[in-house]
């Protein structure tokens, strides 16, 4: 039992491996969670209206993406990326993996926030689509001012929840081969145990993993009660109050484009 323990509880280790950890791994973990989660926003608000466009030129494509993306391990789409782009990344970037790494939890990211998005914006009530319609608002220009803010406010606890997803799929960076600089949590957990013939390095990993992941979930319930309340009021005119706030939203609407026309 004491050596069971050795191997996953060594104190000496245990701390002597949370510098490292810390300092370069933690960072190098966020950075590139933060980074792919972006490229994934970007990307996957494009997919999503490109999906409920209800053009089919727009649509095919964006759920082919979506499907694709979906169905394959994150392992393989890293490995594919970086390294199958490797001679396009290292005349862009030099030796670096970290861009390619990017793109790839990026694309991972993409597909599901753009499920995310759809869903957000399919929950808006189709009247209001059609009230900004009658107000003098384009397809577009609804879904800008409108729809889309809406639909963002829903997904919240969502996106946050995908980024939890994102910053353990980083982990898998290291099949691409990291200088000791660029080092994740996962990868200097793997080699410090490989050195040490001993798991408490990894046992350390995962606990910052934790420390990370735990607050953020807790702060994903605490949003979701927020939205709840927020859209669900208790007045019995809402009504009338999503009609004030839509010609309010179309006010600014068409101000927005007078002022892009001047």
């Amino acid at each position: 039992m004491n050596a069971f323990l050795q191997n996953f509880l060594d104190w000496q280790l245990l701390t002597g491996s949370l510098p490292a950890l810390l300092e370069t791994g933690l960072v190098n973990t966020l950075v590139l969670s933060l980074f792919s989660t972006l490229l994934g926003i970007v990307a996957g608000m494009v997919l999503a209206l490109m999906a409920v466009s209800h053009m089919r030129w727009l649509e095919m494509p964006a759920r082919v993406f979506v499907d694709v993306f979906r169905g394959l391990p994150a392992a393989l789409v890293i490995l594919l990326v970086g390294q199958g782009l490797a001679p396009v990344g290292l005349a862009i970037f030099g030796p670096n993996p970290y861009p390619l790494a990017i793109v790839a939890l990026g694309l991972i990211s993409s597909a599901y926030i753009a499920e995310i998005f759809r869903s957000g914006i399919q929950s808006v009530g189709k009247g209001q689509l059609s009230a900004c319609q009658a107000l003098g608002m384009n397809y577009w220009t609804a879904m800008r001012h409108v729809i889309v803010p809406q639909g963002i406010r829903r997904i919240l606890p969502a996106l946050a929840n995908q980024f939890i997803s994102i910053v353990k799929d980083s982990s898998l960076v290291y099949f691409l081969g990291l200088l000791t600089s660029q080092r994740d949590l996962f990868t200097i957990g793997q080699n410090t145990s490989v050195n040490t013939a001993n798991l408490s390095p990894l046992v350390a990993a995962g606990l910052v993993y934790l420390l990370i992941t735990i607050p953020l979930t807790h702060a994903i319930n605490h949003i979701d009660r927020w939205t709840n309340r927020h859209s669900n009021p208790r007045s019995g005119d809402a009504t009338a109050t999503t009609r004030k706030q839509l010609k309010r939203q179309a006010a600014a609407a068409r101000t927005s484009m007078t002022g892009q026309h001047n």
